[in-house]
């Protein structure tokens, strides 16, 4: 059960991560589908996370 715990904590850090990007890197104009809105860039850094830490 811990490394399934290890690796939601990895998804939610890459997620953290994604967000922080957003607020201080992301597309401020509104057309970047994807850092637009934190929503987007919390997504798309869960799963570069998931993609990163899966074997």
């Amino acid at each position: 059960m811990a490394p399934v715990l290890i690796k939601a904590a990895y998804i939610i850090g890459g997620g953290g991560l994604g967000y922080l990007y957003y607020k201080f890197i992301g597309c401020r104009s509104g057309v970047c589908p994807l850092t637009s809105n934190p929503y987007g860039s919390i997504l798309m850094g869960a799963v570069i996370t998931f993609f990163i830490i899966s074997k």
